[in-house]
């Protein structure tokens, strides 16, 4: 009898613990599936972010290699509002959507445009770049006058981009490249006919370079772009952390200082 009360009371201690260790793995998974990512993110103190480090003057870097750009600092003024470091991810253009996709990063920063096929996909924040599409050429090409003129032509483009689409909607065939200077440099060497581009970083490329003996601007389309932060889907607790970083940006002046800083004007009103 001593050792069946024994054997009892040895069960019923097993069975506590047993009990015990279920309860607190059960506790932890709960906890960690009702974490949102912006919960997440503020646990860790850092909002990693996307974007290409090639695309003047918007992400690129300096003379000292240091990443700055219009969008940077952009980025950098929003984590400061939210308390967050920023931690910059570079990649290519044509792999940052899968990088966001692979949770590699948590926002895009890299002038990404509003277009209904890609709001079925992801969120955006509230716009702060208003911008149009230019068609470039090489200086004095007679055949290259405006975007009617791509109709059968070789355009330079980044495929994922707006500007690609626009390119292809003129009935452009497209030679695919991973950026703008790539672009430009295929049609500085007369291997593309013309590329569509996005205004303030032709401009800023034709200031920085002197290059308008060999390529300029002959067309620009009256519609301005929007472009956004991006964000994974379903997100709802970041993109409004950081609609509401934006706003209080346009709100005080800030978002149009770093504006006129890059541009000589304010990009981020329509």
């Amino acid at each position: 009898m001593k050792k069946f009360g024994l054997l009892v009371v040895l069960s019923l201690f097993l069975l506590v613990l047993s009990a015990c260790g279920s309860n607190e793995s059960e506790g932890e998974d709960t906890s960690n599936e009702d974490q949102s990512l912006y919960d997440q993110i503020q646990e860790e103190g850092v909002l990693t972010v996307g974007t290409e480090g090639t695309y003047a003057p918007y992400t690129f870097h300096d003379e000292n290699d240091e990443l700055t750009g219009y969008d940077v600092e952009v980025a950098k003024e929003i984590g400061e509002r939210l308390g967050l470091e920023i931690e910059f991810e570079e990649t290519k253009w044509d792999s940052m959507f899968a990088g966001l996709n692979s949770e590699r990063f948590d926002m895009i920063a890299n002038q990404v445009g509003i277009k209904p096929d890609r709001e079925e996909k992801y969120s955006f924040s509230e716009p702060y770049t208003f911008t149009a599409a230019v068609l470039v050429a090489k200086k004095d090409n007679e055949n290259i006058q405006s975007f009617e003129d791509l109709e059968g032509a070789l355009s330079a483009q980044s495929l994922t981009s707006n500007y690609a689409e626009i390119a292809k909607e003129y009935g452009a065939e497209i030679e695919s490249v991973e950026g703008f200077n790539p672009a430009i440099e295929l049609l500085r060497n007369d291997r593309v006919d013309a590329t569509v581009n996005d205004r303030l970083s032709v401009l800023d490329y034709l200031n920085q370079t002197g290059d308008n003996a060999q390529v300029e601007i002959v067309d620009q389309e009256d519609n301005a772009s929007e472009t956004a932060m991006m964000f994974r889907q379903d997100n709802p607790e970041l993109v409004e952390a950081v609609n509401g970083a934006l706003g209080e940006m346009k709100e005080d002046g800030t978002l149009e200082e770093i504006s006129k800083e890059w541009f000589d004007e304010d990009v981020s009103v329509e």
